[in-house]
């Protein structure tokens, strides 16, 4: 076939992948059936590896590997993507929010006074108080998490697994939210050991497992996201991160901001063309020689394939756009690109249906529900 480096298999740390192509961590807000059917989807439409989201690192009140309910969950999880032929990874995540402030904007969020867009801005303005006020003791037991979650994740069938670099972690290396005086704080090294301790605890829990770090990328000029690493703070910390552990690099913008700048629609004022994110990677790409992941509309093959072919990128990351087409990567390896849905960035039926509570879809859906019941009707009126 024409794209022959997507289709190829690649190696990171201890697992190998049939092709490129990974489905990026996507909070669906989906039934559990439809969920599953829908990663099913994913999977069997060709998708080397899907990377489940949000996976908390410490017992939770929402659905964690601790609990036997939510163990059980994970499993299916895995056993469907497995079943389908993808690898799959678990995201580690430590919420920099405080729960008992989530709490205190609940009523507001019922009740509709607060819109979850402000609720998002409401929490980031906690984040600052709550890092740089951790006591050391609580720091330890979140480090010693991300070794147990992991250890728990692997149990429940898990291939890989990946350290959210943003949220906590991003918190904790970004100078614009810590403002520790500990070792914990201050200089990029100090704000580094947080993400490095976590790597080192799931390395040291799991010596063979393959541990791909989400690298939160924030930048000035113009200014977008909040927590994670400065463009020029790079050269400190991806170094630091290899050493702790590290096998892979997945490598975004960082959070903390509009949810439309990591997840830009085609008319973002700065993230609109393909591949939005890729100039980090190029950042990254010389200072190590560990694979690295590209994310950040990524839709046309021929693009796709020329940034892997030119080794700026080793795998590709998409969430839009096997939502829109699951079959993505069957369809390049078969030579049929003209049948591919290609996402358009609307952002209307995934960003838009995560928003209305109504679940991630894709406006593809819509239109193909709708050519259904025309011709039904035509057929009808025949």
């Amino acid at each position: 076939t024409m794209y022959e480096t997507i289709n190829s298999p690649f190696t990171i740390g201890s697992v190998t992948l049939k092709n490129r192509i990974i489905f990026a961590p996507t909070s669906m807000g989906l039934k559990e059936e439809e969920y599953l059917e829908k990663l099913g989807a994913i999977a069997r439409g060709g998708t080397a590896m899907i990377i489940i989201g949000d996976v908390p690192v410490l017992k939770s009140p929402f659905l964690s590997l601790y609990s036997r309910k939510g163990f059980l969950r994970y499993r299916r999880i895995t056993e469907t993507i497995h079943q389908n032929g993808a690898l799959a990874a678990a995201q580690l995540h430590m919420s920099d929010s405080q729960f008992s402030r989530l709490i205190k904007y609940l009523p507001g969020l019922i009740t509709g006074k607060i819109k979850p867009d402000e609720l998002r801005i409401l929490l980031n303005n906690t984040v600052s108080d709550y890092i740089t006020g951790l006591t050391d003791k609580r720091i330890s037991e979140i480090i010693r998490g991300f070794g147990k979650a992991a250890v728990l994740a692997k149990e429940a069938g898990f291939d890989v697994i990946q350290i959210h670099g943003d949220r906590m972690c991003g918190s904790f290396s970004s100078s614009i939210y810590n403002r520790r005086k500990d070792r914990y704080g201050g200089s990029p090294k100090n704000r580094a050991r947080f993400a490095c301790e976590a790597v080192a605890a799931v390395r040291r829990a799991l010596p063979d497992i393959t541990i791909d770090f989400k690298l939160a990328v924030r930048q000035e000029n113009p200014h977008y996201g909040n927590a994670g690493i400065l463009m020029e703070e790079l050269p400190v910390f991806v170094p630091l991160l290899e050493q702790a552990g590290v096998n892979s690099f997945h490598v975004t913008l960082a959070n903390h901001s509009d949810l439309s700048d990591t997840i830009p629609p085609a008319s973002h004022p700065y993230f609109h063309g393909e591949g939005c994110f890729l100039s980090y990677c190029d950042e990254v790409r010389r200072l190590t020689d560990l694979p690295v992941c590209g994310v950040g509309r990524l839709c046309s093959p021929d693009f796709v394939e020329e940034q892997l072919k030119s080794g700026r990128i080793q795998l590709a990351a998409m969430s839009r756009q096997l939502i829109a087409d699951p079959e993505w990567v069957k369809k390049t390896a078969s030579g049929s690109v003209s049948k591919l849905f290609k996402c358009t960035g609307c952002n209307r039926e995934c960003l838009g249906g995560m928003q209305a509570h109504k679940g991630v879809h894709c406006i593809r859906d819509h239109i193909q529900t709708k050519n259904k019941s025309l011709s039904h009707e035509r057929k009808v009126v025949s």
